[in-house]
């Protein structure tokens, strides 16, 4: 599972919004193993990740807690956003090459039709995103720390 500590910011219903209390990466940025990912991630944007989760367990605002999202539902997701717009983009501009009456359009078909295979890719990848969104496979999970308790501040 990939988890990641965050702070309880607010309760709605069997909703909480969370704050992560890692900047970024897998939280080993300060040690001498750690690939640095995480100072990446501060040059491109330091504000702090927040996103809803569903709260089975009913913490409590300023409760520590441990937000996982069970295996491969990164991987999968990463595949899904990434990997159907480039393959939508290729097989459109492939097609759309085709298509081009004489050699000197072959490069504007192509491009054009790279361009709607892309955004066809991205339109996909949202709708079956959105569709599974609240899937309990995928839902990111509350368990609370041995730490649990209101934060300091």
């Amino acid at each position: 599972m990939t988890d990641t500590r965050a702070i309880v910011i607010a309760v709605d219903g069997h909703e909480a919004l969370v704050e992560s209390m890692q900047g970024g990466g897998c939280g080993n940025c300060d040690s001498a193993n750690g690939c640095g990912s995480g100072k990446l991630s501060q040059l491109f944007g330091s504000e702090p990740r927040r996103f809803r989760v569903l709260n089975d367990g009913n913490a409590k605002v300023g409760t520590i807690v441990q937000v996982t999202v069970p295996e491969g539902v990164l991987l999968r997701s990463a595949l899904l956003m990434y990997l159907l717009p480039l393959i939508l983009m290729l097989g459109g501009a492939m097609v759309a090459a085709q298509m081009a009456s004489d050699a000197s359009s072959t490069d504007i078909y192509a491009a054009l039709g790279g361009g709607f295979g892309l955004l066809t890719g991205f339109w996909l990848a949202k709708g079956v995103s959105m569709r599974h969104r609240w899937s309990s496979v995928a839902q990111p999970v509350i368990l609370p720390t041995s730490e649990a308790g209101p934060a300091r501040k």
